[in-house]
Formats: C-alpha cells, sequence, structure tokens
C-alpha cells in the first residue's frame, strides 16, 4: 500500500506548484495537496490540512508550506512519519522581513494585487537564469491568481504570526529532508545548514542554478531527491 505524501505549497502557490513531483511519484505514494488559504492562523491552517488526511503520513512543505509543515509536526507529530522542508525559514520574521510583508499588503489590498504578484515572481522568487522562462513565469502568475486575494491575506497575516521553530529542531527525529537553492534569495542556504545542524535526522541538498520555488526550476533534481528520502529507512 503506497503512503500518504501531504505536500503543502508556499505564499502565492497552489497545487501547480507540485505538479511535476505529485505525477513522477504516483508509484511511490499517494500525493495530497493541502489548501493553505482559508485561515489567518497559523495553527487553524495546520488543523485544516490534518482534517484533510487519516493516519500517518509523510510531509513536505515549501515556504510558507514548510512553516505550516512545522506547525503540523508541533500539533501532531507522532502522524508525521517523516519530513521534508523545501526552501523554508524556521525562524521568527524579522523586522526587515515584517515591514517588507506589510508593505506588500498594503499594496495588494490598495488594488495593487497584480503588481505584487509580478514583482515577487521577478525580483525574488526565481534564480536569475530562470527570470525569462516564459511557461515558468506563466505558471507562477496562474498561482497567484489561483490564490487570489484572500488566500494571500490569509497566508501573510498566518506566516507574520508564526513563532520561531528553532528550539523544536532537536527534538524532530523522522528522517528529514532539508532542500534549498543556492540562490534562493527569499530563505537563504545559511538558513538550511543551520537547521541540518540542529535536528538529528536530518540530510542537505543545495541544488545548483535553483532559487525559491525548486519544485518548478529543478522539478527532476527534487523529485529525485523526494523519492530518496521516501526510501531513507529502507536503505538506512
Amino acid at each position: 500500500m503506497r503512503p500518504t505524501l501531504v505536500l503543502l505549497p508556499g505564499t502565492l502557490c497552489d497545487a501547480l506548484l507540485w505538479q511535476p513531483q505529485c505525477a513522477a511519484l504516483a508509484d511511490e505514494a499517494r500525493c495530497v495537496v493541502g489548501d493553505l488559504t482559508r485561515s489567518a492562523a497559523l495553527a487553524e491552517v495546520a488543523r485544516d490540512v490534518l482534517a484533510q488526511v487519516e493516519g500517518a503520513f509523510a510531509l513536505a512543505g515549501l515556504s510558507y508550506g514548510g512553516i505550516v509543515a512545522l506547525e503540523i509536526w508541533r500539533q501532531a507529530r507522532q502522524r508525521v512519519q517523516r519530513l521534508a522542508l523545501l526552501n523554508t525559514n524556521h525562524r521568527a520574521p524579522s523586522d526587515e522581513t515584517r515591514a517588507r510583508q506589510q508593505a506588500l499588503l498594503e499594496m495588494a489590498l490598495s488594488g495593487q494585487f497584480r503588481e505584487v504578484t509580478t514583482d515577487h515572481l521577478k525580483d525574488r522568487m526565481l534564480a536569475p537564469g530562470h527570470r525569462d522562462h516564459l511557461p515558468l513565469r506563466r505558471t507562477v502568475l496562474q498561482m497567484a491568481e489561483n490564490v487570489g486575494l484572500r488566500g494571500y491575506v490569509n497566508q501573510i497575516k498566518a506566516q507574520l504570526n508564526r513563532p520561531d521553530s528553532t528550539p523544536d529542531l532537536p527534538y524532530i527525529t523522522c528522517p528529514t529532508l532539508l532542500l534549498t537553492g543556492a540562490q534562493d534569495t527569499v530563505c537563504p542556504p545559511a538558513l538550511d545548514i543551520e537547521m541540518a545542524g540542529l535536528i538529528p535526522m536530518a540530510r542537505l541538498v543545495v541544488l545548483a542554478n535553483c532559487g525559491h520555488l525548486s519544485t518548478l526550476e529543478q522539478p527532476d533534481a527534487v523529485t529525485a531527491a523526494l523519492r530518496e528520502w521516501l526510501h531513507w529507512e529502507k536503505t538506512a
């Protein structure tokens, strides 16, 4: 029987973020992509995802999805058989992050939601070599449109009120994959290096020519890392 693999998207992202992995890993796991847009409270978002699946599962989240994954682990660690944090910041938001996110939120609420999504795509999410890749740009913009203004506001409010997960990391004892892009400026690789030093069963993967949206920028490499992660206990 295939295990359940819960996949959590990042800010302004939906199931399209994980489409390459869902297709490629269908032989390995039953993939379930969580909806992280329905609440502005992190604890409620996590409870909503937990209600979508039964029993134990493998859990992978990218960026905001990783933040939610850590909250799910806090709420139901006995159900999380293995954990993958992609392009994730485990720390509480800094003053700089709060100011930047608040400014973007105010822009979106004042009628500039499309400008926010375009700037986020062009300036921050993608590695320099991918910023002119039209199919990738279209996918990112489509995801933002799918999430919509209300979903975006909920996502920002929830993550701005997130706790610092650093004290929790030494207690994560399930097999844990940490994956990031070498050119990720949203969640730089230094964050993953820090987490790798604190999580007992963590393995770190840093992908070249990759920014913040690793599942779309380097889909084959991410899929390979997840496939290996799903078998860690079998090959250990």
